[in-house]
């Protein structure tokens, strides 16, 4: 958690935040989707984020990519931006948000090296058929099309 958000919660405690955040869509050359496994046992989830202070969605959306999986990203345009009662979430410390999120759809420059952030357990590569249930509802049909 940021220093902003962590000021934040020091005042409201865990009570409902409303939290502007980003979501990368990275598909591999097979159509594959990339999941990220979180280690706080939450299960699997695109690379996303909350866009800090000073940040622009772009910005935030390159920068929760590479903490969380070590890849350098393009974004190439924005999907979609979904919000309100359905991007509701309380993480397992009972921190409740309500999330609005800018999807983009990123594609792959470079490999920086290994996920340098611990929420990071695994990572892997999903075909529409086999996709685990998300933490947050985006619509799997979006997720997997070439077209925006």
């Amino acid at each position: 958690m940021s220093p902003y958000f962590k000021q934040l919660r020091a005042k409201i405690g865990h009570d409902l935040l409303l939290m502007p955040g980003v979501a990368a869509v990275i598909r591999d050359a097979y159509g594959r989707l990339l999941l990220q496994e979180k280690s706080s046992g939450e299960g699997w989830s695109l690379p996303a984020g909350a866009i800090e202070p000073g940040e622009n969605p772009e910005q935030a959306v390159q920068r929760e990519v590479l903490e969380e999986t070590g890849l350098v990203v393009v974004p190439e345009e924005i999907i979609g931006v979904f919000g309100g009662r359905d991007f509701r979430y309380v993480y397992p410390n009972g921190d409740a948000v309500e999330c609005t999120v800018v999807l983009y759809r990123c594609m792959v420059i470079s490999e920086a090296g290994v996920p340098c952030d611990p929420e990071t357990k695994s990572l892997r590569y999903f075909e529409m058929a086999e996709m685990p249930q998300l933490a947050l509802p985006y619509p799997i049909e979006m997720l997997f099309s070439n077209e925006s």
